[in-house]
C-alpha cells in the first residue's frame, strides 16, 4: 500500500494497476515500471503481475497487435516507427515481428502517399523551379522518414507525388 499523491488515501497496487489498464491497454513492462515508480516493492509488484496474468488482463501479443493496428491506421506510422515504439514499451522482438507482419505493404505505401500528397497540398511551392522542387522533396522525405517509413518507400512515394504535380 502507498498513499495517493492527490488524495492522501492509501492505495493498493492492484487498484493502481487496474486504473492504469482502465485508461488504455498496456504492456507488461509498462505496468510493472509504473507500479515500481509509484513506490511499491518488487515482491508486491510481482504478486500483482501474477494476479493480472491469472485474470487475463495482460497479453503483450494482443497489446502489440492492437498498438500496430491503431497507430498505423490513425497516426500514419510506418514499420520503423512502430517497431521502435513497441521496443520502448518492453515488447519482445519476436512479438513485435508478429504484430508488424499484419501490416499490408500496399496499405503502408498508400498511407505514405496520402500523407505526402496532403502535405504537398499545403506547401506553397513552384515545382518548375528546381531549388523549390528540391526543397519540397527534402521536406516531404523528412516528414515520411520521421513517421517511420523505410527509405525506398520514401523515395518512391515522394518522387511520385512530386511527379504528379509537375
Amino acid at each position: 500500500m502507498t498513499a495517493d499523491a492527490e488524495t492522501g488515501r492509501t492505495v493498493s497496487p492492484w487498484d493502481v494497476a487496474l486504473r492504469l489498464l482502465g485508461v488504455r491497454a498496456r504492456s507488461r513492462h509498462e505496468v510493472r515500471e509504473r507500479l515500481l515508480r509509484r513506490g511499491f516493492e518488487d515482491d508486491v509488484v510481482d504478486d500483482v503481475m501474477t494476479r493480472l496474468d491469472r485474470a487475463g488482463l495482460l497479453d503483450d501479443s494482443d497489446f502489440a497487435a492492437e498498438w500496430v493496428r491503431s497507430r498505423h491506421a490513425h497516426s500514419g506510422r510506418g514499420r520503423i516507427a512502430l517497431k521502435q515504439e513497441l521496443r520502448t514499451k518492453g515488447i519482445d522482438a519476436e512479438v513485435i515481428d508478429e504484430a508488424l507482419a499484419d501490416i499490408d505493404p500496399g496499405a503502408e505505401r498508400a498511407n505514405a502517399a496520402q500523407m505526402a500528397a496532403k502535405k504537398l497540398a499545403t506547401m506553397r511551392v513552384d515545382l518548375t523551379d528546381r531549388a523549390e522542387r528540391d526543397k519540397a522533396y527534402r521536406r516531404l522525405a523528412g516528414m515520411l522518414s520521421r513517421r517511420g517509413y523505410d527509405q525506398s518507400t520514401v523515395i518512391e512515394v515522394v518522387g511520385e507525388v512530386l511527379g504528379s504535380r509537375s
